[in-house]
């Protein structure tokens, strides 16, 4: 039943927050299937040879919850929302280290859809997505954070809206604006309009 699973997360990741290390221990195993779920999502979009697989992605974002020490955590969707962004960093500074080890030009356009499109350079296609959102942030904060959580992070409307606290119509109308934005931006259309 999802209503008291979610309840309990919330509740273990209150009493981590506390300072209970044996909640995290509990909360492992309740948290780690829609992990992967989202690590595997993420992992579609990557190159067939990349050197991070799902698990170590899961592992990677793990030892970054560690290192944060204590944080107050809202619920269990605020959970969800800190892990894509880590997630997101992780892989993003990864292709970026990548592209800087590598010669040669141009990054590869990429489509924005509910989806990670996989193109013939997966790596560049995240940075630029990562570099779109982040002048999306800059425009409007909100909307950047409604494609990380939805795109990224893989919430729905309702766990959206419940991490930034705003209506699911609000959620809904960000993301389709933020789309537009973002292809336009992705496509070579206008930057940063005057």
């Amino acid at each position: 039943m999802e209503a008291p699973r979610s309840h309990e997360v919330t509740g273990l990741l209150r009493a981590w927050s506390a300072g209970d290390e044996e909640a995290l221990r509990k909360l492992t195993p309740l948290v780690y299937r829609e992990l992967h779920r989202a690590a595997r999502h993420y992992m579609a979009g990557e190159r067939p040879s990349h050197t991070l697989q799902a698990t170590g992605l899961i592992n990677e974002v793990y030892l970054r919850l560690i290192d944060v020490g204590r944080m107050d955590w809202q619920n269990r969707a605020h959970f969800f929302a800190v892990c894509a962004q880590l997630m997101r960093r992780i892989l993003t500074d990864f292709a970026r280290s990548r592209r800087y080890q590598k010669r040669g030009g141009g990054v590869a356009h990429m489509p924005l859809d509910e989806a990670l499109v996989v193109g013939s350079q997966p790596d560049r296609e995240l940075v630029e997505l990562d570099d779109a959102l982040k002048r999306l942030m800059l425009v409007d904060e909100r909307k950047s954070r409604v494609v990380e959580l939805r795109f990224f992070g893989g919430l729905d409307v309702k766990e959206t809206a419940e991490v930034l606290k705003v209506s699911p119509e609000t959620v809904m109308r960000d993301w389709k604006l933020a789309k537009v934005w973002l292809v336009r931006e992705l496509s070579g259309g206008e930057r940063r309009g005057a």
